[in-house]
């Protein structure tokens, strides 16, 4: 839709005001209302201002004025509002030179789709995230000088096998590591997943599949059918707005937290990803895999700057407790068919060209979708202009290997601090066609270390209690 067909949209569905929405730095939506009086067709030129310093990781206070300016075409209506919403997704602009802001996550996106097509590689980069996810019966947490603790519960929980429940414990929960596929009435959450697919469907979202995950404690997954880069990262976005409010308006709370339960499967976002051009697959051959030379080089680049990526596909330091050895996590930087053990896999379900993909294994969903998604693009085409080699595949299970072997291939880092370091010195292959500028790569790196990495060490951890208070 264009101005002009939204409004007459609007009218036509009743609406009363108008939400216009964007991404914060780390990811989260932030959002304004007017009524609909308020907004006309200027307002999709003019926009409409706020304060760019109180957004994590944006503004000083002494250029804090900014545009948000509404993109037509992302137009729907709020399912979960109670007064008819129109919603639409924005741009960030400065009011005053009128240019595209830097730090705007969707700008970035949109740069790296156009570098895409003036490399003269390909035309269209799809993307298909397996955002997985927890919904939780019960979530608390408090951290202060004189305490910090968690608490997360779910009725399915595995821990909740001899607990006294209302009506009495039914059992059938899902056991330890255990969670993966088990029909009702183990899988105690379908009707809840089926909600939040059918909302998705009602607001344009293709959905492919939707199941209970490996963790105990209501760990889910629902897959989307691919899309264009900026597309899908506008969908992930939704996607995650979806499941936390159906999971809200249904008694319980749902987070992408990728490591909230001890001792269990973390939520990962497996990244399938290829490249076309005027309708044609680039990624089939007669390769390895069935992978054509171009995409091997796009896989040769992916590994080459995986550390570097970590920093903003794993941007959490709660990521690095997912990515750990076991619970199939992959931090093995190597290239597989099948094996799911390694950081890079040829999924092998078909044969068909058009579903020859790269499945990166590494990334999890608390990234921002449109950053991850853009800097694995700008990696892989790297590796595609330098022709960089993927190494030799690694077809066995990667934790079966002696300590010799498994010393020979590199891995992801092992915390957020290393992997903003590895960022540091490795980001050049982004810089390309000004798709991150320095003052985003750097302005990326000091938020994660002043609001994350710091704050971290500086607080004591419930479980070193544990170990040291009686030395």
């Amino acid at each position: 839709m264009n101005a002009k067909q939204v409004l007459e949209f609007a009218k036509k569905n009743d609406v009363v005001m108008v939400d216009l929405r964007f991404t914060d730095w780390p990811g989260t939506w932030q959002h304004c209302s007017y009524p609909i009086d308020f907004i006309d067709e200027s307002t999709f030129e003019d926009g409409q201002g706020f304060d760019g310093s109180s957004i994590r990781g944006w503004q000083s206070i002494h250029e804090s004025d900014m545009l948000m300016v509404p993109d037509p075409e992302t137009a729907f209506i709020d399912p979960f509002f109670k007064h008819p919403t129109l919603v639409m997704y924005c741009d960030i602009q400065d009011p005053i030179t009128r240019a595209r802001y830097s730090r705007d996550p969707r700008y970035i996106a949109t740069k790296a789709e156009s570098y895409l097509k003036q490399s003269g590689i390909g035309d269209t980069a799809y993307f298909g995230p397996e955002a997985e996810f927890f919904i939780f019966s019960d979530a608390r947490f408090s951290t202060g000088p004189d305490h910090g603790f968690y608490s997360v519960d779910s009725p399915e929980a595995s821990w909740n096998s001899g607990s006294e429940e209302p009506g009495g414990n039914l059992a059938y929960k899902p056991r330890a590591q255990e969670g993966y596929f088990p029909a009702p009435p183990i899988d105690s959450q379908q009707d809840i997943r089926t909600e939040m697919c059918m909302v998705m469907k009602e607001l344009g979202i293709k959905v492919e599949a939707q199941h209970h995950e490996v963790a105990t404690a209501g760990q889910a997954e629902i897959d989307m059918v691919f899309s264009p880069l900026v597309s899908m990262a506008d969908q992930v976005v939704l996607y995650k707005y979806v499941v936390k409010n159906v999971a809200r308006t249904n008694g319980m709370t749902a987070t992408f937290m990728p490591k909230p339960v001890f001792e269990g499967n973390g939520s990962g976002m497996h990244c399938h990803q290829s490249i076309w051009k005027d309708g044609k697959p680039l990624f089939a051959g007669d390769g390895y895999g069935g992978f054509s030379q171009l995409g091997l080089h796009y896989v040769g680049g992916i590994l080459k700057h995986s550390r570097a990526l970590a920093a903003i596909t794993n941007p959490t330091t709660n990521s690095y407790k997912r990515l750990t050895p076991g619970y199939e996590a992959p931090v093995k930087l190597a290239l597989s068919s099948r094996n799911r053990s390694a950081s890079c896999r040829i999924p092998m379900y078909s044969q068909s060209p058009k579903a020859k993909r790269i499945e990166v294994r590494y990334p999890d969903p608390s990234c921002n979708p449109y950053l991850a998604f853009s800097a694995m693009l700008m990696a892989g085409i790297d590796g595609i202009e330098n022709k960089i080699d993927p190494g030799e595949p690694l077809d066995k299970n990667i934790y079966g290997l002696s300590p010799e072997e498994a010393a020979n291939i590199p891995s992801m880092p092992g915390n957020l601090e290393e992997a903003i370091g590895c960022l540091e010195e490795d980001h050049a292959f982004l810089l390309k066609g000004d798709v991150f500028t320095e003052d985003a790569i750097q302005g990326w790196i000091n938020y994660k270390r002043e609001n994350e990495v710091n704050p971290i060490r500086l607080r004591p951890h419930p479980h070193e209690f544990e170990l040291y208070f009686d030395i």
